[in-house]
């Protein structure tokens, strides 16, 4: 495939990144591919289950980055791939996999794909996804609850032993290495139409090359 746009979207847990990429997907249809940096968290078959559970799944080695680069790569190649398939209940991978296609626009999402340089040296905008860490912890808390199967004690433990410890020290600091600061995720209407005109752009020219893209933009 010539021409292949990669936009990264990263930030904290619960920072509404998840509903920004929706809200961008579901104005393009078949010309987004979405890659999840959650389903490349490492598989544990070795582990039993009170074991994984413990597992710090907010820092940097919890995921199989090397894979899901590769899986980019070759996506950019215009060459499908097998991408894992994680379940959130069992804190593991599953034996499934999904075939994802190459699409002339691919969205990358995590809460540390910016933390990886050769990860974010494959993607061409790079948007960080600012929320207040309070209304961060509510989500979190409603959706692993009510979505994961989770207990409210087990999330408030997760979030004070690992998840906002790593937040500081990973995710926050990788901030610095985004394009565009979007403050509300999905709710911020003016980035949201920001960067859907610029995937329309894309999507319009998708044949020429992406530096002429860039300079007509400017």
């Amino acid at each position: 495939m010539e021409n292949i746009l990669v936009i990264g979207i990263a930030g904290g847990s619960g920072s509404g990144k998840t509903t920004l990429m929706r809200n961008l997907t579901q104005g393009f249809g078949d010309g987004i591919t979405v890659l999840s940096h959650d389903n490349y968290y490492r598989a544990h078959d070795e582990l039993p289950f009170e074991q994984r559970s413990k597992l710090n799944y907010d820092h940097p080695d919890a995921f199989e980055t090397d894979l899901m680069i590769e899986h980019l790569k070759q996506l950019k190649q215009g060459k499908s791939i097998q991408c894992p398939v994680y379940d959130y209940a069992i804190h593991n991978r599953t034996a499934e996999t999904i075939t994802v296609e190459p699409k002339s626009v691919i969205i990358v999402e995590g809460i540390l794909i910016f933390e990886n340089k050769a990860l974010c040296d494959l993607m061409d905008i790079k948007i960080f996804v600012d929320t207040d860490d309070d209304v961060r912890l509510i989500r979190r808390i409603k959706r692993d609850v009510a979505k994961r199967g989770r207990s409210l004690q087990s999330v408030l433990t997760q979030y004070l032993e690992t998840v906002k410890p790593m937040h500081e020290q990973f995710v926050e600091p990788s901030k610095k290495n985004a394009d565009v600061v979007v403050l509300e995720g999905g709710k911020n209407l003016v980035a949201l139409n920001m960067i859907t005109s610029q995937i329309q752009h894309h999507l319009d020219h998708a044949s020429e090359p992406l530096t002429e893209l860039q300079e007509d933009s400017e």
